[in-house]
């Protein structure tokens, strides 16, 4: 007889990212034509070697780096972390507030988990980070997809006719995963006051706030004396200083709710690595004009980005921003074939648009996620004139 499997995980989509990897083993790429891979927004580089450095020599000289370590993070990097939050915005926020965890895809998890049970249902913008809706659909809480508009934007009147008796939560990423979308204060803050308002938590995941191409704080939120009755920020040091494989990342919340968040992290991880977190504090301590120089060049590659998707004949830009630009493509197919065809033809990977939204949904079929961070201007150029061969 077979196991049986948990209804609500058996239903739950494979790892996008996985399955379009696989389409690399399944597709032939033209000899000629060397693989342009802009599907995963992550860092190829390794860290800066300072980093590197004091990652080893915590390695080899202190004990304590091998160790389990306190479940809420390190103290010293809890501390930095509310430092830096509360210059940045304003705000007065404490070590005790900020809790580190193993990637910010843990953030939202052990943030989840609090929040929200089986039956109880969450607003997501769409097109929505998928890893998002996955975790969403496995604990057998409902995701209530919320369209953006043409200017890739969720309008707060919509989410607000949303609201029901189970709804705990509105989700806000910003700088956007997949469309690269920033979000202004103003939309961010209208946000705030419909979950005050209904006695929501918003959840704001500012994974890529170190690419934001907007100079001072993205929003006011945390400047506001009553923040901890409403917000829950999430944040990754995972694209700032290239530590993806250390899995650091972080969430600020009431002092109340890290009880709660504490006792999730105990039961899945203990506590996050230790080298992940030394790495991440040195950087912060150490690598601020470096930080600029890397998002200078972000920005550089987003400028090129559009002007390259902009000159060509059928694509439409829609969003683009910190790692990604959202697009539509001429092609009468859905995204979903046409993605994976990409590889074959052109040698480009992609996400299709169809991984970010909901089964059917025509927007989906439409659009692409390009991530454009991780390729140079020269490739750049190279990319929008293979797209270019894509007809209808």
């Amino acid at each position: 007889m077979k196991m049986k499997l948990n209804p609500a995980m058996a239903a739950t989509f494979a790892p996008p990212v996985m399955e379009a990897r696989r389409w690399l083993s399944e597709v032939t790429i033209p000899a000629d034509l060397p693989l342009i891979n802009v599907s995963q927004a992550a860092p190829v580089d390794p860290p800066p070697e300072g980093l590197r450095r004091a990652i080893a020599e915590a390695a080899l000289s202190l004990p304590e780096a091998h160790l389990y370590g306190p479940v809420l993070g390190n103290d010293d990097l809890r501390q930095a972390v509310a430092q830096e939050f509360s210059r940045a915005y304003g705000g007065a926020i404490g070590a005790r507030n900020v809790a580190i965890t193993q990637g910010c895809n843990q953030a939202f998890c052990a943030t989840m988990a609090t929040l929200a049970g089986a039956g109880d249902d969450v607003i997501l913008p769409t097109p929505w980070y998928f890893n998002h809706k996955m975790w969403l659909d496995m604990q057998g809480v409902t995701t209530q997809p919320l369209s953006c508009g043409p200017d890739m934007l969720p309008d707060p009147e919509r989410a607000a006719a949303m609201i029901g008796p189970r709804t705990r939560a509105i989700v806000l990423v910003t700088p956007n995963n997949p469309s690269g979308a920033e979000y202004p204060a103003e939309l961010v803050a209208r946000f705030f006051d419909l979950c005050q308002r209904h006695g929501l938590a918003l959840v704001v995941d500012e994974t890529y706030r170190d690419f934001d191409s907007r100079d001072g704080a993205p929003h006011d939120l945390l400047a506001r004396t009553d923040w901890d009755g409403t917000l829950i920020q999430l944040y990754s040091f995972s694209k700032a200083y290239r530590l993806t494989g250390h899995r650091v990342g972080a969430l600020i919340a009431s002092v109340a709710r890290m009880a709660e968040i504490e006792k999730f992290l105990d039961t899945i991880a203990i506590s996050p690595s230790q080298l992940g977190q030394i790495g991440a504090l040195w950087g912060m301590q150490n690598l601020g004009d470096w930080l600029a120089g890397e998002r200078a060049e972000i920005l550089a590659r987003r400028q090129a980005t559009e002007q390259a998707i902009t000159a060509l004949d059928g694509w439409v830009l829609k969003s683009a921003g910190a790692y990604f630009a959202w697009v539509q493509h001429p092609s009468a197919r859905s995204s979903a074939d046409l993605a994976r065809d990409m590889v074959g033809q052109i040698g480009v990977l992609a996400l299709p648009g169809t991984m970010f939204t909901p089964d059917g949904d025509p927007v989906g079929q439409q659009h692409m996620r390009l991530a454009f961070a991780n390729i140079d201007r020269a490739e750049i150029t190279e990319l929008a004139e293979r797209l270019a061969q894509i007809r209808a």
